[in-house]
């Protein structure tokens, strides 16, 4: 029997860890194989911020596929001008709608994504390390912070909002989207606050994750919108005809927000990370929010040197 009480946590861990991989063992054909080097075509490096994940090989790939090795790097993945309909997309997600009858436009905006790619294909994500000491219910280091955006009737043909969110645990990123919305929006106002009931969703299935994990968050996890409307409609329990098509959405916000799971707060447009998931951005701030979101080169240093 072992006794862990006098143990320091990193023991505890360790011991933990150890016993896992052992009881693994014994019921799959399973070797250890030491530090995470790859995983699903994503790079792991250590160094000494913590961890630092890229896919380097997998961008060089597409970049070659496209015979574009030696093409221009371009500073971002979109431009400025609006977006196009089916004959003619937007970046990642907004091409993928046209691939079953693509144009020349959406060839031209595909180009400029791999261009992107050839100037940024060595970036990655940096995930920062903490100290186990303070991973109790009460720290800061899991708390959980969401942004929420929407680019309200951005599709001309379908004029559907897209909607996206970024979540970060403490100050790493952990997970985010960019999607089309399935149904129309009568106002910004209605699409931001589908956006803000996703990023409520994904806020309490990380939660649950954490609570599983022992790492229970006491605290209220933080939306931050830059729709005033909608943060005033995740706390005001009247109800408006004009909300009425959105009573679900409405609903489960609220319901989250009077329990004191989550709080929405207003961010002004100039500090909402999430607009790099809806719209082009002109270059400065689209480096701004993307190395707010922890994307960035990696370090020269690596862990220990």
């Amino acid at each position: 029997m072992l006794h862990l009480g006098s143990w320091t946590p990193v023991q505890q861990l360790i011991c933990h860890l150890r016993q896992i991989i052992e009881k693994l063992k014994n019921e799959f054909p399973m070797s250890d194989l030491g530090k995470l080097h790859h995983f699903l075509g994503v790079k792991a490096d250590f160094n000494k911020k913590g961890l630092f994940l890229s896919q380097h090989v997998y961008a060089q790939d597409i970049i070659t596929r496209a015979g574009m090795v030696d093409c221009k790097p371009c500073a971002t993945p979109v431009d400025l001008k609006s977006k196009l309909s089916a004959t003619k997309a937007y970046a990642v997600h907004q091409i993928c709608l046209y691939m079953h009858d693509p144009r020349i436009p959406h060839m031209n905006a595909l180009k400029r994504i791999i261009r992107y790619l050839q100037g940024t294909k060595a970036h990655g994500l940096q995930l920062y390390r903490g100290s186990i000491n303070t991973l109790t219910a009460y720290s800061d280091v899991n708390n959980l912070t969401a942004y929420s955006d929407a680019d309200w009737g951005g599709c001309p043909d379908t004029r559907r909002s897209t909607s996206g969110y970024c979540v970060f645990l403490g100050q790493n990123l952990v997970s985010w989207s960019a999607k089309r919305q399935p149904t129309v929006s009568r106002s910004s106002s209605e699409a931001e606050y589908k956006g803000v009931a996703n990023a409520v969703a994904e806020l309490t299935w990380l939660r649950n994750l954490l609570r599983e994990l022992h790492l229970p968050v006491v605290k209220a996890s933080v939306v931050y919108c830059d729709n005033i409307s909608s943060v005033y409609l995740a706390s005001n329990p009247v109800q408006h005809q004009r909300t009425k098509h959105i009573e679900l959405d409405i609903h489960f916000v609220r319901e989250k927000v009077a329990i004191g799971e989550v709080k929405v707060i207003h961010v002004p447009s100039s500090l909402q990370y999430a607009d790099i998931f809806t719209k082009g951005l002109p270059t400065s701030l689209f480096n701004e929010f993307r190395d707010s979101l922890t994307i960035r080169a990696p370090d020269a240093s690596p862990e220990g040197g």
